[in-house]
């Protein structure tokens, strides 16, 4: 999870930098997901079988030449900006999605590319201002939908359904990510109010945003971020998990400090999420 939120702001910071959509940002993103120096596949890529009767159902490009090919039509395709006022851009967000995940351009990692792309293009497009919109959770929710309409799209040319289930995975995602906004605003609301009353001479909005900008903290993070001393900062963390506004833990020679109340708000987020660490190998 914590590399693919770095994958995803390395490829927002690159297309910040360029304004558009790369070839060279994707296989970057994959590197960083992956923590490899490789790009494209040079080897078969997956190929997907009928499992009662063994036949070929679906076989990506399979030479190295062939994705660059693919993957540099995709990429004029991406960046075609009559494309995002002619057509909705979420619906050609769900075009690119499917072809490129039809390319399959990486040896592993391509559902978790392909979803950080699906984001990076509502972006590009202008309907996200910052990529937040995690789709990874609906997505894999429904994984054998996905699956079955990828195929179904090839094979039968059912775009509507397609387009509609990528449609629905995009609402389900916004809806959950303003809730999660509203529960983390009111959460730190409470909490400020909580400090300002018992805690009053400890009490500062820095300290406050410091300890709802991760899920936990540590001393270093404190005085990194913050103008203290390490001292001050031990001191303040102490007396913030003696008073139960985080808990503290003990992992070999550091000790963190846990927003548990935040941690809540993420755990219960949707009743079946799943996080892209748990991820069959080849997504």
């Amino acid at each position: 999870m914590a590399r693919y939120r770095v994958a995803m702001r390395r490829g927002y910071e690159k297309w910040q930098d360029n304004g558009f959509i790369s070839e060279n940002m994707l296989i970057d993103m994959y590197r960083v997901l992956k923590q490899r120096d490789d790009g494209y596949r040079m080897g078969a890529g997956t190929i997907l079988r009928n499992e009662q009767t063994g036949k070929t159902v679906y076989e990506p490009p399979q030479s190295q030449n062939d994705i660059i090919a693919y993957m540099r039509q995709l990429e004029q395709d991406i960046n075609d900006r009559d494309s995002c006022n002619n057509l909705d851009p979420l619906i050609k967000m769900a075009l690119i999605h499917h072809k490129f995940e039809s390319i399959h351009p990486f040896s592993d990692g391509n559902g978790r590319v392909g979803r950080m792309l699906n984001v990076l293009y509502l972006v590009h497009c202008g309907l996200l201002e910052s990529p937040i919109l995690y789709l990874s959770r609906a997505i894999n929710r429904t994984k054998p939908d996905y699956y079955h309409l990828l195929q179904a799209v090839r094979e039968e040319g059912v775009w509507g359904e397609w387009i509609v289930y990528m449609l629905n995975a995009v609402a389900e995602t916004a809806y959950s990510t303003v809730q999660l906004i509203i529960n983390i605003k009111a959460l730190m609301m409470q909490m400020k109010h909580r400090m300002r009353k018992e805690l009053p001479k400890l009490y500062s909005q820095d300290l406050l945003n410091n300890l709802f900008r991760y899920p936990y903290t540590r001393i270093e993070l404190l005085e990194k971020d913050l103008p203290y001393t390490r001292q001050t900062a031990r001191k303040y963390l102490e007396i913030l998990s003696d008073s139960g506004f985080v808990s503290k833990v003990s992992a070999g020679r550091n000790n963190y400090y846990i927003n548990h109340a935040l941690v809540a708000l993420f755990v219960n987020m949707t009743p079946a999420s799943t996080s892209d660490s748990r991820e069959t190998s080849n997504d």
